[in-house]
């Protein structure tokens, strides 16, 4: 086998998250006084940090982001984490990969504690040997800062170790890493914009992951 290191992205890779993020951030609008926000493509914000949605989608200045970041994580705290769910067949992919000895981790610009809670309601935590995300001051939200960081965690290399997501945030960012990456086409980013950078496969669905790697 060519890779030993496995690093998912979570939103819209391992889980359906686009519901909760989107009920915290409308929840944040209406909070902060903020009207007119169209929320309805999902492709917008799920994959960038919450700092750029923040910035460009909500259109909050940043005198405010303190206070909108308090907010939001409030509303996915309370209810939008509980309404991720995992993709049919995802489980099995994670499954099958950890009994062939592949070491799996988790690289998402979430916020690390909630990246780690978020596998933990999906019900995948047992197959991860790290889970990885961004700090609270911002920082370690990009892949190209978080997939050095979680092959370090893993005691890996970037030769033997491949990306997996689904917006063009995640290939961007194994490209500036020197990472091979498989993109999920089932997820919420567009083909189009993951293919302006360099990929190796696709996943049409979670299984074919597996069809890949083995």
């Amino acid at each position: 086998m060519k890779y030993k290191y496995i690093l998912f992205d979570l939103d819209g890779t391992l889980s359906q998250s686009a519901s909760g993020i989107r009920y915290s951030l409308e929840k944040t609008c209406e909070d902060m006084g903020v009207s007119g926000v169209d929320l309805s493509d999902y492709t917008r914000y799920i994959g960038p940090p919450l700092l750029d949605t923040c910035r460009n989608i909500c259109k909050f200045p940043d005198s405010i982001y303190d206070k909108a970041y308090s907010v939001y994580m409030k509303h996915y705290a309370e209810k939008g984490i509980f309404m991720n769910k995992p993709y049919d067949g995802i489980e099995n992919v994670l499954k099958t990969l950890k009994g062939n000895g592949f070491k799996l981790a988790v690289c998402s610009s979430k916020l690390e504690e909630n990246s780690r809670k978020v596998v933990d309601i999906l019900g995948l935590t047992k197959y991860f040997d790290a889970v990885c995300g961004s700090n609270r001051d911002s920082t370690r939200k990009d892949k190209k800062d978080l997939i050095p960081y979680a092959l370090e965690k893993l005691g890996g290399n970037t030769e033997e170790a491949v990306m997996i997501g689904d917006t063009y945030f995640d290939s961007l960012g194994a490209e500036l890493c020197s990472v091979d990456f498989i993109a999920c086409a089932f997820g919420y980013g567009s083909a189009d914009e993951m293919k302006k950078y360099p990929y190796i496969y696709e996943a049409e669905k979670p299984e074919d992951i597996l069809d890949i790697l083995l």
